[in-house]
């Protein structure tokens, strides 16, 4: 088991803030490696592969990472937890597919809000369930109204992508011609990989508690991960062939060992803060990151239009309203 040091929220939330930062970040080299790859599978591929190295290296090299490793096979084999969270890691492997897939054509901050959305409205029904450590919470109206409020807020954020590519007869991102149909697929695909990440946070968070550390956690998820993109890669090349050949500049390659650092910090912090706050500070850190970067550091073709900013602040109001424990009569007189 886990030791019962607790960090406090202080300590806590800055870290649940920075590690929502990297995913941001993350996104954006993913999305550059699939557009020069021309492949966004591969891409994938190499970002869960440099990462479950790393992974490798630390639980070898560190001795809480060698305890975590001789603790997985068995919590597994005794059931301290339900078998299929060891695939938790397939869910991170669909995340970074979206990513290489997506950024590209949305941009980091439209990307984030879709993958808000969807994390935002699964949190209401991963509480119910009791996934998480911390157990089941009811489904109250406050968070309802959250959950709303943020899917209006996300299609406030997005509007200006449909009114661009109408203006100017494409999407005004390097993709011409391209209307609201072209652009269903490349937000429905975040927009499921962010509502599973509340079942992946859950899952790690419960097997965190057996393992002894989120090291283990964070392996277990690259190996599942890796093995689901090398498999889908396997059949990308029986069928079409090798994408581009790799690209020197070692940037391309931090993509994995970023996802290493939210994982584990996520699977950390859900036991000292709870899978609610933990959740709140990945989110903001996720929709300040995304727009940092596409103010400060913009890819061709991505417009940060005013409703794409205000939309995204409109998110993570409603992120606020929906996930925190409010206690009960709070909006009452």
């Amino acid at each position: 088991m886990t030791s019962t040091h607790r960090l406090p929220l202080l300590a806590g939330l800055p870290l649940a803030v920075g590690s929502g930062l990297a995913i941001p970040v993350q996104g954006r080299i993913n999305g550059a490696l699939g557009a020069r790859l021309g492949d966004g599978i591969a891409a994938s591929v190499v970002s869960f592969s440099t990462g479950l190295l790393v992974m490798i290296l630390i639980s070898l090299v560190l001795p809480r990472g060698r305890a975590g490793l001789a603790s997985i096979l068995p919590a597994v084999r005794n059931r301290a937890f339900p078998r299929v969270y060891v695939l938790a890691g397939g869910i991170g492997a669909l995340f970074v597919f979206a990513q290489s897939f997506t950024v590209g054509i949305l941009g980091v901050a439209l990307f984030t809000v879709a993958t808000v959305t969807g994390q935002t409205v699964s949190g209401l029904l991963v509480d119910r369930l009791g996934i998480g450590p911390a157990g089941k919470k009811s489904v109250t109206g406050i968070r309802i109204i959250g959950c709303l409020l943020t899917v209006a807020a996300v299609a406030w954020a997005v509007s200006p992508r449909f009114t661009g590519a109408a203006a100017a007869g494409g999407t005004g991102a390097g993709v011409p011609d391209a209307g609201p149909s072209a652009l269903l697929l490349p937000l429905l695909l975040p927009v499921l990989a962010g509502f599973l990440m509340s079942f992946q946070q859950a899952m790690n968070g419960t097997a965190t508690i057996h393992y002894g550390t989120p090291i283990a956690a964070t392996l277990v998820n690259f190996v599942a991960g890796g093995l689901v993109l090398w498999t889908a890669y396997g059949i990308k090349l029986a069928v079409a062939g090798p994408g581009n050949p790799l690209p020197g500049e070692w940037w391309y390659y931090v993509g994995g060992p970023m996802g290493c650092v939210f994982i584990g910090l996520g699977a950390l912090l859900v036991r000292s803060l709870g899978v609610l706050v933990t959740g709140l500070g990945m989110i903001a850190g996720q929709l300040l990151g995304s727009l940092a970067l596409d103010v400060i550091l913009p890819a061709p073709g991505t417009v940060v239009a005013p409703a794409t900013v205000l939309g995204t602040i409109l998110t993570l109001a409603a992120i606020v309203l929906a996930t925190l424990p409010w206690p009960r009569g709070a909006f009452r007189r």
